[in-house]
This record gives C-alpha cells, sequence and structure tokens, in this order.
C-alpha cells in the first residue's frame, strides 16, 4: 500500500513562546501546530489525505512557491545548488521542513527550518529560513559538526544580517539549540546584542500522526492559526510600542538569498 511507505511526515501540536528580557520584559506564549514533512513524501502524501495538498488548494497545503526561491519551482533542486556552493553533498539524502501549513490558502512563516540529511542518514546541515512583515525573506545555512554525538543537541550561532523586527537593531547574534525531531519537538533560539541576551524564543511540540482525522483535530483546535500568526504578530508589536520599544529603521534585504555560515558551537546556546 503506498500510504504505508509514507512514515517520517508528521504533525507537531505544541507552543510557541517569546520573551523580551531588555529594555523591558515582555512575553507571549501561543499555541500553535506545525508540519514536519520529508520532501520526498510530498506526491503520495498529497494523494493520500484527503484535507492536505502538494501545490493545490486544500484545507491544508503546501506549496513550493513559498519557500526557496519562491518562484514555484521544485524545492530539493534550489535547495541542493545552496549546499553545493558550501561544500555539502547529501548523495540523495532526506530533506525535511519543520513550518506552518498553508490553511485555507493562506500561511506566514516566521520560521522555516530545513533539515538536511546525508543519505547515511546524518544530519549534515539546517537552513533556517526567517521571513518578516514587508514580505522580505532571508536564509542561513549551518553546517552540523560532523562530530556531534547521535541524540546530542544540534548547536549554532551566526550573525544577523537581515532585518526582522522593527524593534530590534542589527547589530545581534542568533545562538540554536534543537534536537532532531522525534517524539517531540525542541528549538530554542537566543538573540544576543552587544548589551547582553535580548530575547529567548522557542517552540516545542508531541508529535502527531500526519492522517485526517488528526488535520481535523488541528483544524478544530487551532482555528484560523495562520491568520492568528500574523495578527499576533503585529498586535504584540502594538504592545511593545505601548510599553516604549524603539523603531528601528529597516536596512535594505541582503542582495543574496542564503547566507553560507561556518561551522560553529557555542555554548552559549544551552
Amino acid at each position: 500500500m503506498e500510504g504505508a511507505a509514507v512514515t517520517q511526515s508528521c504533525l507537531y501540536f505544541g507552543r510557541v513562546m517569546h520573551k523580551r528580557l531588555r529594555p523591558f520584559r515582555h512575553r507571549l506564549d501561543y499555541r500553535v501546530f506545525s508540519l514536519y514533512l520529508d520532501l520526498d513524501e510530498l506526491p503520495a502524501l498529497s494523494r493520500r489525505l484527503r484535507f492536505f495538498s502538494y501545490n493545490r488548494w486544500n484545507l491544508f497545503g503546501f506549496l513550493d512557491r513559498d519557500h526557496g526561491p519562491r518562484d514555484g519551482a521544485a524545492l530539493r533542486p534550489w535547495l541542493e545548488n545552496c549546499l553545493a556552493e558550501a561544500g555539502i553533498d547529501l548523495e540523495g539524502g532526506a530533506v525535511r521542513l519543520l513550518c506552518f501549513p498553508r490553511l485555507l490558502g493562506y500561511v506566514f512563516n516566521p520560521l522555516t527550518i530545513w533539515f538536511c540529511y546525508h543519505r547515511s542518514g546524518r544530519l549534515t546541515a539546517v537552513l533556517y529560513e526567517v521571513r518578516n512583515t514587508f514580505g522580505e525573506k532571508h536564509g542561513y545555512l549551518i553546517p552540523v559538526d560532523p562530530d556531534r554525538a547521535p541524540g546530542a543537541p544540534i548547536l549554532q550561532s551566526c550573525d544577523k544580517g537581515f532585518y526582522v523586527s522593527p524593534f530590534i537593531g542589527m547589530a545581534a547574534t542568533y545562538h540554536f539549540r534543537l534536537a532532531e525531531p522525534d517524539e517531540r519537538l525542541a528549538v530554542l533560539i537566543r538573540q544576543w546584542t552587544p548589551e547582553g541576551e535580548l530575547l529567548i524564543a522557542s517552540q516545542t511540540g508531541r508529535r502527531q500522526p500526519l492522517d485526517d482525522a488528526t488535520l481535523l483535530r488541528a483544524f478544530f483546535v487551532y482555528p484560523l492559526m495562520t491568520l492568528k500568526v500574523i495578527g499576533a504578530i503585529h498586535w504584540q508589536a502594538l504592545k511593545l510600542w505601548r510599553k516604549g520599544g524603539r523603531l528601528v529603521s529597516r536596512p535594505p534585504a541582503p542582495d543574496h538569498a542564503v547566507t553560507q555560515v561556518r561551522p560553529s558551537l557555542d555554548q552559549a546556546a544551552e
């Protein structure tokens, strides 16, 4: 049976948390669900599921044009070209994305995480694809330490090179700590500036099967979630402004789609 071969893609039901530390305290915490999709499984998923479609409209969907080059082209060749520029060859290994789905035709993904595996099964690189509310997108491609022990957390860092929040300047560094998605999802991002730690963000979740029953449950438990994501971003921005947040002017977006980051382990991410 075709559906039986699809085993890696799933849903995660969980929470997103942001906590600002300076110059005032501010916290948000809300429930979300995410897709975790193996690129090679997308056509079979679209055929098997009634409420999920690949590159066409449905209750839930995933469109190639929402990611990567955003021109509707197949995502894997684009990613493999990015990896090749960084000297990485997956040799046909799996590529899996953690993202929000299109829901009733709408989606906004503040962060999409691409997990890039060598054909041996070893996680080789992670691509953090960041969006802002101005319609811009940028990626940070970071190789995974080849000496990382199986099951150990992934610790990575990079300098900020893309404008996201109107209340945070560009002189900042991201520190990532995440686990390979399994029964649980755990993503932690800490943002530091020259003055010290500024922001902590996390996403956690528990694995759920990607089937029609769970998709319907997600629709009713998290109604209009993708609209709420963009709504929450603007509502929280208003709260920050009322607390005295200072607006930072937006520089031009980088002229390259993906920043190639050298491997880095950073214990500050713990």
